[in-house]
């Protein structure tokens, strides 16, 4: 982890705002979800195709089918050692799918079909606990020398930033106002979060100062949903090459509530404990679209290749946060009324391009075999400020423009890397009415191990912030199975899925700063460095998913 020592000063501005680089994560990222057919074969079907979800993947898939088909899909999941939290249930139903594809035959060999289909790309149902019965122990030391042994917190954090600016004469200084973003003299930058903590405890009627904290306790669950409708058009020619363009539109649904509570320790002893409670929202749309090619090589062999292409996801979001602080400590009790702070913003995000690569073979009509690559890179994600709508009063039409937030995607570079995608899968069918099917994939990080949530950055992004944490999320490995059955022109589908992710928690970044007490008697500056390192805590994702599909060919 980085630590940093404060040597800038800056002046808050309030226009609308960027997202900052966690958050926007858990919005760009996919999982595989679709049909239980091309789950159960864990999504490897970009050149087998034929199945709806490829609409999504490879729209060239589409134009393999050689009927008309109807399908949807629902399914449940269950998350793996969870508790449930706030309301909020490990455990969830899902409509996952719902589509169509429509086949007109050209000519003998060629086909074009127009197809539709809606699923959900990001399932935003999670539920977080990490629990630390202590804090890294840190030290804080005196300008004559001796040491002293501290434990970090999260207002320790806020109380660092603020004094972070020293005068010409050496000193220290605060400069917080209260209210919320009212502020004067030079400081850094500084967040809805820092705001509470600065009106209704360090800045409280014991003077200005902070609190260790000896252990924390973080329980987040989150909900919500980003849905994808699809509109394709695909088809084939002469049963050798495949073509398909899909247009898609996104409908972001997120919600979230935490609560992060430290334990205090004041002269040796606890002194009870200060809570903070989030809730934020996530809503808006998107859009993007995607094109793909499967080529068929050698005539006399079903083997096939596929190539496909995604542009990034035009995102136009607003995000809405309430956040309160309950300060049950004895000591640093509240000078101020103001406990809660709240916002609202709209912003800009362009999450990256994503490029594919597949394989296909099939072997007489008992087995098919495919292979997926994807690579997306996700440090390529692109956080914009939103700068105001624009009316064009002779064509009566509304435009707004934005403007990227480079400080923000500077930090998005550093934190988010590219991710290779395999995926792999098999169908064998016993007789022509039965289907087993087996798949795996591997998700290679996303975030850099030594990625953090930099609350110094001179970012609106920080500024809206209202919480500290985030957790740098490692590879996902994923196993699925699969089963269908066709009776007739109907066919049902089984699948299972198990999704298995671990990550490192941090509750807040490392910092340390130099706390500047003045001049002795010799003239020499008296300097207290204060350090603030925060224990990290391993957490997992694991999830049990399963799905039924249901369809028509017509």
């Amino acid at each position: 982890m980085k630590k940093y020592v404060i040597a800038i000063s800056m002046l808050i501005a309030l226009p609308v705002a960027a997202q900052e680089t966690y958050e926007n994560a858990n919005i760009v990222t996919e999982e595989l979800n679709g049909t239980a057919r091309y789950v159960g074969m864990g999504g490897a079907m970009d050149a087998l195709g034929a199945d709806l979800s490829t609409i999504a993947s490879n729209p060239a898939g589409i134009g393999l089918f050689r009927s008309s088909q109807i399908a949807a899909t629902a399914g449940l999941t269950t998350q793996q050692n969870a508790k449930d939290f706030h309301n909020a249930s490990k455990t969830h139903a899902n409509f996952d799918q719902i589509g169509f594809v429509w086949s007109s035959q050209e000519s003998r060999n060629s086909f074009l079909n127009v197809a539709f289909n809606y699923h959900k790309s990001r399932d935003f149902n999670y539920i977080l606990s990490a629990t630390q019965d202590n804090l890294r122990d840190i030290k804080r030391i005196k300008a004559d020398g001796t040491e002293g042994d501290m434990a970090a917190s999260q207002n320790a954090l806020s109380y660092i930033k603020a004094i972070g600016d020293v005068d010409a004469d050496g000193w220290s200084t605060i400069a917080i106002n209260k209210g919320k973003n009212s502020y004067s003299g030079d400081f850094y930058w500084t967040s809805q979060l820092d705001n509470l903590y600065y009106n209704t405890f360090i800045m409280g009627e014991g003077g200005a100062g902070f609190n260790m904290a000896n252990g924390y306790n973080m329980n987040r669950a989150s909900k919500g949903y980003i849905g994808e409708y699809d509109f394709a058009l695909s088809g084939n020619i002469h049963d050798r090459v495949y073509l398909g363009l899909t247009v898609g539109l996104q409908d972001v649904h997120y919600k979230g509530y935490s609560e992060y509570t430290e334990s205090l320790i004041g002269g040796g002893q606890l002194i009870g404990n200060i809570t903070v409670c989030d809730e934020r929202k996530i809503t808006g749309t998107g859009y993007n679209f995607r094109v793909g090619a499967i080529f068929r090589p050698i005539e006399d062999s079903a083997f096939r290749f596929g190539i496909s292409f995604a542009s990034p996801t035009f995102y136009d979001l607003t995000t809405s946060n309430y956040t309160y602080l309950v300060n049950n400590s004895q000591e640093q009790s509240a000078s101020y009324p103001n406990y809660r702070t709240s916002d609202s913003y709209d912003f800009r995000l362009y999450s990256p391009m994503k490029l594919g690569l597949s394989f296909g073979h099939t072997i007489g009509n008992y087995l098919a075999i495919g292979a997926v690559y994807e690579y997306a890179d996700y440090g390529a994600t692109n956080p914009r400020i939103k700068e105001g709508d624009y009316y064009d009063g002779y064509w009566g039409t509304y435009y707004s423009e934005s403007s990227r937030d480079q400080v923000m995607k500077e930090h998005t570079e550093q934190t988010l890397k590219g991710v290779s995608t395999i995926k792999l899968g098999l169908e064998y069918k016993p007789t022509p009415e039965v289907a087993f099917r087996l798949g795996y994939n591997y998700v290679s990080p996303m975030y850099n191990s030594n990625g953090f949530k930099d609350a110094y950055l001179d970012s609106y992004g920080t500024n809206v912030a209202s919480a500290t944490d985030y957790t740098n999320w490692k590879a996902t490995n994923r196993f699925t199975l699969g089963l269908g059955y066709t009776y007739g022109k109907f066919f049902a589908d089984l699948a299972y899925q198990y999704c298995s992710q671990s990550g490192d928690f941090y509750p807040f970044m490392d910092a340390y700063v130099d706390d500047c007490k003045g001049y002795d008697d010799n003239g020499k500056l008296i300097v207290d460095q204060i350090d603030n390192y925060a224990t990290k805590t391993e957490v997992d994702n694991n999830r049990h998913q399963f799905q039924l599909t249901l369809g028509y060919r017509f």
